[in-house]
């Protein structure tokens, strides 16, 4: 008998009662969810009228300050005198006589020397030179150099002396002074 009951299929009961269930479930379930939508109503405040808006308000400008440039590394000028080339200090020359005056300069500095730099007069004579105002040649930082001017001796004898000086492109002097120092002597007779 025991085996008998194992093989038989379950009986209707235990469906109809799972059956049953489901469908008072869906019932209870169906109560909690409304198909139909529900209409919302605004509440418009009527006793307010509308105003349109006006003209547009101009905002304040702001000004924003300028950026500051952030601070360059300006180069400096400078000139070292390293020797005389032609016509050391004291040189006896002859009355009227052209010089060929040349000093060996090194730029110094770390700006480099073009166009607008010069080599000015700051004391002493002409010594006739074209003008008190000379160009100093181009040179770049830590270059040689080579200052050449023409000066005339004077028709008298006597001791000269002319002082030269840098000036970098702001009329700023800069660096060593050169100097030609002179004795004019009357010119030897030729036999």
């Amino acid at each position: 008998m025991v085996q008998a009951s194992q093989n038989r299929p379950p009986s209707l009961g235990v469906a109809r009662f799972v059956f049953l269930g489901m469908v008072l479930l869906s019932g209870l379930l169906a109560g909690c969810v409304s198909l139909t939508p529900q209409r919302s109503v605004m509440n418009y405040d009527l006793a307010t009228p509308f105003i349109p808006p006006s003209a547009p308000t101009a905002l304040p400008l702001i000004e924003t300050p300028a950026p500051v440039p952030s601070p360059t590394h300006e180069c400096q000028n400078n000139l070292s005198f390293v020797s005389d080339l032609t016509i050391p200090d004291g040189s006896p020359v002859p009355s009227g006589a052209t010089i060929d005056k040349r000093w060996e300069v090194i730029n110094s500095g770390s700006c480099d020397w073009d166009d607008r730099y010069r080599l000015r007069l700051i004391a002493g004579s002409l010594l006739g030179a074209s003008s008190p105002e000379q160009a100093l040649f181009p040179a770049r930082s830590g270059a040689h150099a080579v200052l050449r001017i023409f000066f005339q001796a004077p028709a008298e004898e006597g001791r000269y002396r002319s002082a030269w000086q840098a000036f970098d492109p702001n009329d700023f002097p800069f660096g060593d002074p050169v100097f030609i120092e002179i004795e004019v002597v009357s010119p030897t007779p030729t036999p």
